[in-house]
């Protein structure tokens, strides 16, 4: 029997975890998560935490190795006895947990490894130039693969090539169906909405665009201001929003329907820039590729909230419902009796 489905989450920011939560309030699956964050507060009742050792931190009696073998995959060092142990860990789960299938977001190495275990996986990608070896091979062994944004707005020639392996659900936001308040501020208040994967933009820089814009700036979670867990307030009353461009960010726009600057950070395979191309193209945003001069804040407020509040395209409403469904039908399971 197997009842229950496992989900890798990985550590880097705060993205894949929300995204977790957000589909796993539609399985009618026990959830057993994966990952090296700390188990969370308050998970719900259908998730429970597996904590992984990690991977990357320096072994310096290990000797040197090439931990990509030759370019076949992102991360596998040798020798090491976190990877080793967190391998382990996955495979003695599959073994003894009823186990019908795996999410995995992201990592190309567990999606091999669990296919070799024989467990149908469930990727979910992110956007990007993921056309190298380790991505490929990943694709090709994955069951499905969820991309969390629309195809209307943006559909990468290594996705659609996979055909109806690949499902375009939307963007997934936790506050998809939260009621709105009827309009927006009228203090001119500006919002900028950091993320948990760092950024080099200073309290100096924002202060530097607060003077040159004469406009009340309330930042979270970026130069050195705290993050806030639940930002839906600030993003459904300021006049404008500024923000990173990760894809949990953009669908809290989107769902938020905020007038919204955004500023890409620098990742791995050039997800953010990738996404924020596509919402320039689309008209959903204004795009900027650095934190701009003081003096270009004014325009491109203003040119923010010409563009106005419809982000309908971005398909937010089911999009965790869609992915859900995906992930369930992987699973050979019927759900929780």
């Amino acid at each position: 029997m197997t009842d229950r489905l496992g989900w890798y989450v990985h550590h880097h920011g705060r993205g894949h975890l929300t995204r977790m939560l957000a589909i796993a309030a539609h399985l009618p699956l026990d959830v057993v998560c994966f990952s090296s964050l700390a188990e969370p507060t308050g998970l719900p009742a259908n998730v429970s935490w597996v904590a992984l050792p990690r991977d990357d931190d320096p072994q310096p009696t290990l000797p040197a190795d090439d931990p990509t073998a030759g370019g076949l995959l992102h991360w596998a060092p040798l020798r090491h006895e976190g990877h080793r142990a967190r391998l382990a860990a996955m495979a003695a789960a599959v073994a003894t947990g009823r186990i019908g299938a795996v999410v995995v977001d992201v990592s190309a190495e567990v999606t091999l490894f669990l296919r070799l275990l024989g467990v149908p996986v469930v990727i979910i990608t992110q956007p990007g130039d993921r056309v190298d070896e380790p991505h490929r091979l990943a694709f090709a062994a994955a069951n499905r693969v969820v991309a969390p944004w629309p195809d209307g707005v943006y559909a990468p020639a290594h996705l659609t090539a996979l055909g109806d392996r690949v499902v375009f659900v939307g963007g997934i936001s936790r506050f998809a169906g939260r009621p709105r308040p009827a309009s927006r501020g009228s203090d001119g208040t500006v919002v900028l909405l950091g993320g948990g994967g760092g950024s080099d933009v200073s309290e100096a820089d924002i202060a530097d665009a607060e003077r040159a814009t004469a406009r009340p700036w309330r930042t979270l979670g970026a130069g050195g201001a705290q993050w806030s867990a639940d930002p839906w307030d600030a993003l459904t009353t300021a006049s404008v929003v500024v923000s990173w461009c990760g894809q949990n960010a953009v669908a809290d726009l989107a769902a938020a329907a905020a007038p919204a600057i955004v500023i890409p950070q620098d990742r791995p395979f050039a997800e953010q820039r990738a996404t924020a191309r596509a919402l320039g193209h689309a008209g959903l945003a204004v795009t900027v590729d650095t934190w701009p001069a003081a003096e270009r804040w004014p325009g491109l407020l203003d040119a923010a909230a010409a563009l106005g509040d419809d982000w309908g395209v971005w398909r937010i409403d089911g999009a965790a419902e869609r992915a859900a469904e995906v992930i369930l039908a992987e699973t050979g399971a019927g759900g929780r009796s």
